[in-house]
């Protein structure tokens, strides 16, 4: 049994760690080390990064999902920014790449089936504002659209003449934008950044203004 076989018949994922083939694979390091070599030159395995595989197209049982695949690429993290202001409709445009946020330096990763890009939050703010989506068996974090928001402007290091100037400048209509005032106020209270708390406020004050 090749280590095709091993994945598919052990393995409900298709997104496999070293430790993970570790375990399925007998004899020494480097008889395991050469036969995850065989399958990445026969393309059976992509190689992610270092210590992450996927199995190629043609024998992935689901297709991947990219935000799930974000955070086993690089964690703890959560998807945010401009991918998170997508996944909640508020982008009109695809995003590039994945975007999210972290606990460890920023990182971008160049992998075979897309760019990753990782921008370190401070850790008291990592978990406030943010879901676990479970869709189509994937499993991730993503950030709500006020944490989106704060998170972009908080690492993005820009500066713009009004929380509208900000909206506009990512293309996000007013009008659709939904979001909970105590959220507002909890997040606000937590980022202890001007820039943060001046963009939060005009989130609140249109909130205000459509009731």
């Amino acid at each position: 049994m090749d280590l095709l076989d091993k994945i598919l018949e052990n393995l409900t994922y298709d997104t496999v760690t070293d430790t993970e083939l570790t375990v399925l694979l007998s004899g020494t390091p480097a008889s395991r080390y050469n036969q995850i070599k065989r399958a990445l030159a026969n393309g059976k395995l992509i190689h992610l990064r270092r210590g992450l595989y996927q199995l190629a197209k043609r024998y992935q049982r689901r297709p991947p999902n990219a935000f799930e695949v974000a955070q086993k690429i690089y964690g703890p993290s959560y998807v945010s920014f401009e991918s998170a202001l997508s996944h909640h409709g508020l982008i009109p445009e695809a995003v590039y790449g994945v975007t999210s946020a972290c606990l460890k330096r920023s990182r971008t990763f160049e992998t075979p089936i897309g760019v990753y890009s990782f921008s370190q939050v401070p850790r008291r703010i990592f978990y406030m504002g943010v879901e676990r989506v479970e869709k189509e068996r994937a499993v991730y974090l993503m950030a709500t659209p006020a944490k989106a928001l704060a998170d972009y402007v908080f690492c993005r290091h820009q500066t713009w003449p009004g929380t509208g100037e900000l909206l506009e400048s990512l293309r996000i209509e007013k009008s659709e934008l939904k979001i909970n005032p105590i959220e507002i106020e909890l997040l606000a209270k937590e980022y202890r950044t001007a820039r943060v708390a001046h963009m939060l406020e005009g989130l609140r004050k249109m909130q205000s203004d459509e009731h």
